[in-house]
């Protein structure tokens, strides 16, 4: 299995750098140009969000979610991908004030301080889409080869290594193309295999959408209402979502989001079944579930399973690398705006991000949570300034950014004493609901009460 998998996996990389442009430009690498210097299509664009979101962390994260709260923990992930509606939202109010990037729009109004709080919140994120989707990578091979010693570890950096190379090719132009080729492959490869699920003769459906799970539903109803209230954050602060909502016309853009929404959001339900099926099974949870699979399905629905888990990896990483050049050279200005600049801004991130998966990252929900409640800072500002087309003061502003860090970093740590102290007793997801709505509260003071008098005026159009 291990080994067919790898063969598999050695195939689809050969392809994609079969895919990836054969000369690079400037344009295409930072910009996502065509070789005749065209946008990317709408085929394209759809398929590179579909594949962007679909990735490794979130399919475990809906099977696991799903075994443990069923369908109420598929549901609130899957309410995740609402932030394809809202992210569209939010880049076409952008577009219509002239900005560019969410940072050109932070920069307008709160000079280098704006631009450089959201910069290092995007920079979290970047690097835990690395570090998650490597650690998946390195779960299943872990889970396949658990008699060879440093299997996990090796199969993370050969991954990590071979994604980097056609990623620093082409950039941009690179990850939209294998993106398109990636996620048809997954498509094909996870319907053949969720086909199967459906047609075994122990899957009830009707049980399935009615299952508690085997911890109870009760937690997961209180993510899907967590969930709720970061969609609208959310998006903004995932650049490879932003990136890709100024690359086309208003149009092309607006018709991507919303296919990207449906067909992603049931690519995450679907897999959430599998982990559903699994706790009615009576299947114990075992090595993130992969090792509960290797018992439940035939061998090879289990190498489907696991295959579509390293694709959607593989494309994620190469375009989390393709952000991170954007943001190391386009906006951070650390580095030239030439190929080499961008390159070694991929190494830089893929290196950081591989020494974090290695050295032990946290729970898969734990990196969402952490960053999704940092990025609700955004909510009251996108809200007031973008929405309304009211002043917000600085001061506001960075007392909403503090008060996410804030919550995201008690959250993180709320298993230290010091921490544990602010926090209600009860479910870690009952604790991250209070710390959500605590930041949210204080974000809509700060920005509201903090940018009262003068500066409560629109800003001038």
């Amino acid at each position: 299995m291990a080994i067919n998998l790898s063969v598999a996996l050695g195939l689809i990389i050969l392809i994609s750098f079969a895919a990836a442009p054969r000369r690079a430009s400037v344009s295409g690498f930072f910009g996502g140009t065509t070789d005749a210097g065209l946008p990317p299509g709408l085929g394209t664009l759809i398929l590179s969000q579909i594949t962007t979101w679909i990735f490794a962390r979130s399919l475990m994260n809906a099977a696991i979610l799903g075994y443990y709260y069923g369908i109420a923990g598929t549901l609130a992930y899957a309410a995740y991908y609402g932030s394809f509606l809202t992210g569209g939202f939010i880049v076409a109010r952008l577009r219509r004030d002239g900005a560019r990037s969410v940072q050109g729009w932070l920069h307008a109004r709160f000079g280098r301080v704006g631009a450089a709080s959201y910069n290092g919140v995007i920079a979290m994120r970047l690097l835990s889409e690395v570090f998650a989707n490597l650690l998946v990578v390195g779960l299943i091979f872990g889970a396949l080869l658990p008699a060879l010693p440093h299997a996990r570890e090796g199969a993370i950096v050969a991954v990590a290594v071979l994604a980097l190379a056609y990623s620093a090719w082409g950039g941009l132009s690179a990850a939209l193309r294998t993106d398109v080729m990636q996620m048809s492959l997954f498509i094909i490869v996870f319907g053949v295999a969720f086909c199967a699920l459906l047609i075994s003769p122990d899957f009830d459906l009707g049980a399935v959408l009615t299952a508690p799970g085997v911890s109870g539903s009760a937690n997961g109803w209180v993510l899907l209402v967590v969930a709720l209230l970061q969609v609208f954050s959310y998006p903004a602060h995932d650049p490879v979502m932003m990136d890709r909502g100024f690359l086309a016309d208003g149009a092309t853009t607006r018709r991507a989001f919303l296919h990207a929404f449906w067909i992603s959001t049931l690519c995450i339900l679907a897999f959430g079944l599998f982990g559903i099926h699994a706790g009615l099974q009576g299947a114990t949870y075992e090595g993130e579930l992969l090792g509960t699979w290797a018992v439940m399905f035939p061998p090879w629905i289990f190498a489907a399973l696991m295959l579509s888990l390293l694709v959607s990896a593989l494309s994620t990483l190469d375009s989390a690398l393709s952000s991170a050049a954007r943001l190391t050279v386009e906006e951070l200005r650390l580095a030239p705006r030439t190929l080499a600049g961008g390159r070694l801004s991929m190494i830089l991130f893929m290196v950081a991000g591989t020494a974090l998966t290695l050295w032990g990252a946290p729970s898969l929900f734990d990196a969402v949570a952490v960053s999704g409640t940092a990025s609700m800072f955004l909510t009251p500002v996108l809200y007031q300034g973008l929405v309304r087309g009211r002043r917000v003061s600085l001061a506001g502003y960075l007392g909403a950014f503090l008060s996410a860090v804030l919550g995201a970093s008690v959250y993180f740590a709320r298993d230290w004493a010091p921490a544990a102290l602010l926090l209600p007793e009860g479910h870690k997801y009952v604790q991250l609901l209070v710390i959500c709505l605590c930041v949210l509260a204080l974000g809509f003071v700060s920005v509201i009460g903090l940018s009262r008098g003068r500066l409560a005026g629109p800003w001038p159009r």
